[in-house]
């Protein structure tokens, strides 16, 4: 019954429409293509070997973080080169630069942006969208974008919008407007985005179909593609938005674990005593143990090789989640029960850059609790909900 429910419910991602219309909008043209791991059909086969097959012009590859293999670890510069496999020119947006220069989009028509993306503003793949955008527009290129399910879902909004670039510094992870778990696709969020500069691109969505703005990832009906080496399964990407916010501190946010983003811990941390205080609508915290390891997706994880007491996450119903509200709970908690707790870099700046604001990490430091915190945001997700409304592609 659940098999023929989720095939009932498969959704056919942007690549998937444009392989159904033999090669529309893209026919004719010189592409570049943004492109990552990710990037595959319900199938499994790759966006590469679906346009070239097509009869696409695919003249060149842009990737993001992580590279176009999707191997190299979380913040680790990536170089450009040639594709061994393809034998295409690759252009890295996480490398020496992060914007396509106009030499790079030099004898291209479109730039096709085809990224898995995770919700959360600060997935950097949101920030290579908007520097897509405003490349293209200057170059005066068409950028196609074809669009994918955000794993949150279309409804779920949570956390503060981002401070002016005078008070936090523009980069990759807070640069795209609305509050930190926006609720768009990056089909939607690119309308956005694209209506709001002052020389806008030439833009078009190629948008899903069967989408729906309050699917979670189980009801699409397709296989999670795994976007970056650690985030590894759909119930990780309900979690991350809020775990994730532990990167900022010294407390393991399950890097070199079997369960980055679900595992959460330190050799200091009172396992019993935070997961009675934090939490969270639609989740369960387990006490469990664990001991961080180098690989190639975490080559130096926090307390590496040494045996962590920590917490499991586990979503216990993916309609209520609400990551954000877990994350703050958790931080909170942290500050208030255990003295040796810190920010990773002393002062909290990561915190700041990552949420694009000081406001939560002032809000932390002053004690507010969890209820003062997320309500502060509320007038401006009621902004956003309405702002937004015109470039919505789903229902």
């Amino acid at each position: 019954m659940l098999t023929a429910l989720l095939l009932a419910a498969t959704v056919q991602v942007g690549l998937e429409r444009v392989e159904a219309q033999a090669g529309a909008p893209l026919r004719g043209k010189r592409i570049g293509y943004v492109v990552h791991a990710a990037s595959v059909t319900t199938d499994g086969r790759h966006g590469i070997e679906v346009l070239r097959g097509l009869g696409i012009d695919v003249r060149r590859l842009f990737t993001p973080e992580h590279g176009l293999r999707g191997r190299a670890a979380a913040g680790e510069k990536v170089a450009s080169g040639r594709d061994a496999e393809t034998g295409l020119p690759v252009v890295s947006l996480y490398g020496e630069r992060t914007a396509p220069r106009l030499e790079d989009l030099e004898g291209l028509d479109a730039l096709v942006f085809d990224l898995q993306d995770a919700g959360v503003r600060f997935y950097t793949y949101a920030g290579t969208l908007v520097l897509c955008l405003e490349a293209a527009a200057e170059a005066g290129v068409d950028l196609v974008v074809l669009d994918r399910p955000n794993p949150l879902g279309g409804e779920r909004v949570g956390g503060p919008l981002s401070d002016p670039a005078d008070v936090v510094k523009r980069s990759l992870v807070n640069m795209t407007p609305g509050p930190l778990v926006h609720g768009l696709t990056l089909g939607e969020l690119a309308r956005v985005v694209n209506a709001r500069l002052a020389k806008p691109a030439r833009l078009t969505v190629v948008p899903m179909t069967g989408w729906r703005r309050s699917m979670t990832w189980l009801e699409t009906g397709r296989t999670w593609p795994v976007p970056s080496p650690n985030l590894r399964t759909a119930e990780a990407a309900l979690a991350y938005p809020g775990t994730c916010l532990l990167e900022a501190t010294n407390v393991s946010e399950g890097r070199g674990s079997e369960a980055p983003f679900l595992l959460l811990g330190a050799p200091w941390l009172k396992a019993e005593l935070l997961a009675s205080a934090a939490r969270a609508p639609g989740y369960a915290l387990e006490p469990v143990r664990f001991t961080p390891r180098p690989s190639e997706a975490a080559p130096r994880p926090k307390h590496v090789d040494t045996e962590l007491a920590g917490l499991r996450v586990r979503v216990t119903d993916a309609q209520a989640a609400r990551p954000f509200d877990l994350g703050v709970s958790l931080l909170r908690a942290l500050r208030a029960q255990h003295p040796e707790f810190a920010w990773r870099d002393g002062n909290g700046a990561s915190l700041d850059r990552m949420v694009g604001t000081r406001r939560l990490r002032e809000a932390l430091e002053r004690g507010d609790t969890v209820e003062a915190i997320l309500g502060a945001d509320a007038a401006d997700h009621a902004r956003w909900l309405d702002e937004r409304r015109p470039a919505l592609l789903y229902d």
